[in-house]
Parts: C-alpha cells; sequence; structure tokens
C-alpha cells in the first residue's frame, strides 16, 4: 500500500491531518531457526559509540521541527498503568488522545484532527477505554499476561490475553518469561510466544522483551529474534517499570534485528521503545535513527509507536511555543 503524502501548512514534505492507519500483512512467524539465533552477535561497545552521536547527528528548527513533533504525537501510545486507575482518568485520558493539543493551536499548525497512535491500559480498564474512544478510530492497546513481571501462571496469562480481546482490545502488549532468555533457553521462549501470539487471534501483539533485565545486548538482539520468528508483529523494550528502560543502544540494536528479519523473510516488523522518553528533543532523536536505519515507511503507526505519557505534554509545551514564542508551565498540559 502507498502512504499518503503528508501536507501540512508547516512542510509540504510531512504528513496530513488525519494520518493513514497502514497496515503491513500479518507476521505469522516461521519454524525456529535456532542456527540463525546462535549466529546473532551485539558489538557493545561498537552499538553504544553509534548511539552516543546520534543526538548530535540530527537537528531540525522551526516549522519542520513542529512538524516532525506532530508526527510523534501520532505515534504515541497514550498510557495509564498506574495502580490507582480509575475509569474517570482513562476517560480524561481517551479525552487527550482525541484532541492531544489546543485546538487553536492545531488549526493554526493545519493539523486539525491529529490524534495519538493509540491508547494503552490495563485490562481491567479496557471497556471503559473501547467506549470513550467510539468512533475515534483510534484502537485500544491492553497490557497482558501477568504485566509487568509476567510470573502468574501460563494459564491465566493465555487466559487474560483473551478477556482484553473480547472486551475490545485490538492491540495487545505482552510480557516474556525473562528467564527463558537469561537460560538461553529460546524453544520455551519460542512455543510461549507462539501460543500468545495464537490467543490474540486478529489483536496485534507487542512482545514486551523487559531489556533493562536481560543483561546483555545480545540477549536483546536474540530475544528479537526469536519473538519475531514466533509471530510478534511489534516488539517492545520495556514495560516501563523496571529500572533501566527503553535506551538508544538498545534501540539500535532491536531495529537492526528488525531490518534483519525483514531482510530474510519480506516481513515488516513493528518498534515500541518505551518508558523513559519523557522530551520532545529525545522522540525527535527516536525518529532519526527509525528513519535512519530503517526507512520512512516504519515511520507510520502500524510499524512504529512510543511507549510514553508524559512525552505529550512536553511535546505540547513545544508546539505552543512554536506558535505563540512563550513557554507554558507544564502543569497546564495535564495526561489523565
Amino acid at each position: 500500500m502507498q502512504e499518503a503524502p503528508l501536507q501540512t501548512k508547516l512542510s509540504p514534505t510531512l504528513t496530513a491531518t488525519r494520518l493513514p492507519q497502514l497496515h503491513e500483512p500479518r507476521n505469522d512467524g516461521m519454524p525456529l531457526d535456532l542456527d540463525w539465533v546462535a549466529a546473532v552477535q551485539a558489538n557493545t561497545s561498537a552499538i553504544e559509540r553509534r548511539a552516543a552521536t546520534l543526538p548530535g547527528r540530527r537537528s531540525v528548527k522551526k516549522e519542520y521541527q513542529a512538524a516532525w513533533l506532530c508526527k510523534a504525537i501520532s505515534l504515541i501510545d497514550l498510557t495509564t498503568l498506574s495502580g490507582d486507575d480509575s475509569a474517570g482518568r482513562v476517560r480524561r485520558l481517551c479525552a487527550k488522545a482525541r484532541q492531544p493539543v489546543r485546538a487553536d493551536i492545531l488549526e493554526i499548525l493545519g493539523m486539525q484532527g491529529l490524534t495519538t497512535g493509540a491508547v494503552c491500559v490495563y485490562h481491567d480498564m479496557v471497556a471503559t477505554a473501547v467506549d470513550a474512544l467510539q468512533g475515534s478510530g483510534i484502537p485500544v492497546a491492553a497490557v497482558s499476561t501477568g504485566f509487568p513481571a509476567g510470573l502468574s501462571p501460563f494459564h491465566l496469562r493465555i487466559a487474560e490475553i483473551g478477556e482484553s480481546v473480547a472486551a475490545g482490545a485490538t492491540e495487545i502488549d505482552i510480557v516474556i518469561s525473562r528467564r527463558h532468555v537469561l537460560t538461553g533457553n529460546w524453544q520455551a521462549l519460542y512455543d510461549e510466544m507462539r501460543e500468545m501470539r495464537a490467543a490474540c487471534g486478529d489483536a496485534h501483539v507487542k512482545a514486551i522483551l523487559a531489556t533493562g533485565e536481560l543483561g546483555t545486548l545480545r540477549n536483546v538482539a536474540r530475544a528479537s529474534l526469536v519473538c519475531m520468528m514466533a509471530g510478534a508483529d511489534f516488539i517492545k523494550t520495556s514495560t516501563g517499570k523496571e529500572p533501566v528502560n527503553a535506551t538508544l543502544p538498545v534501540t539500535l540494536t532491536m531495529i537492526r534485528a528488525i531490518r534483519d528479519y525483514h531482510d530474510r523473510t519480506g516481513i515488516k516488523i513493528g518498534y515500541k521503545p518505551a518508558g523513559g522518553i519523557s522530551k520532545a528533543k529525545d522522540a525527535l532523536v527516536y525518529l532519526s535513527m527509525i528513519k535512519d536505519e530503517l526507512g520512512c515507511r516504519w515511520l507510520q503507526p502500524d510499524l512504529f509507536r512510543f511507549g510514553a505519557s508524559s512525552l505529550l505534554g512536553d511535546i505540547e509545551r513545544q508546539l505552543e511555543h512554536h506558535v505563540t514564542g512563550a513557554y507554558s508551565a507544564s502543569w497546564r498540559h495535564a495526561i489523565g
């Protein structure tokens, strides 16, 4: 499918207001290829050197920066995953997803109708989010499978996926069993992921690797590959609950695994960095990395998402500054 051209008042090279929801063929997976997995290596020092250069290699200013920040908004999984979540908070979050930036600012920017990429909630809040987003076209993602540790009995994790899909979630963020990676039990990880993928049915599945708990970048690369072989539609860095969440070296490792998988199979896998991305300037670095490493096709909501909540508030402040010349207080941009 051809991408719709991005035409805005800000830049003729970036998208129109309501971004198209493109869809690639589902990743049906493939038999586990242990030789391929064993051959995967990660040169940690080289990856870290490359990642360290990224923040200074790309710079966009003025209307081009504003256009890229609008793009970033369209790629956010606006998220609330707190123990004190309530129906009211989720409805406010969904209202923010529908109208992420003040209407007058979007009108000046020529971006009326801009929304976030999705709303991500706990299973218990799926029905509330589905109701609040009715008619918007914004998908609801549910974190399932004993999020965040993934240590509940396996049959209950599978049942939770089914319950979330039945409640209306069209995307399921699952967590893998980290022990399979740490012990090198790739067959167990593959079998687990295959069964979770099957339980999701038509709902797209994002496999959360919890990269901060996997020990090495080589483990991250191998776990990424195994999850893709098992049918993951997206691979995702973190739950946001680990001590270390999304980082540039981890992102570089994972998206190069995506590129390798695409080169060999022709299937495009999505990527979602989550946790710790809270500043607009950081979002621009991630977008430039994706463009450089994977290409522009991955800069669409069906292949890239930010797992974030506070990121939207900072982007909104930057866009307001672009339009008015003044920064507003952060408290004026509450999310939920």
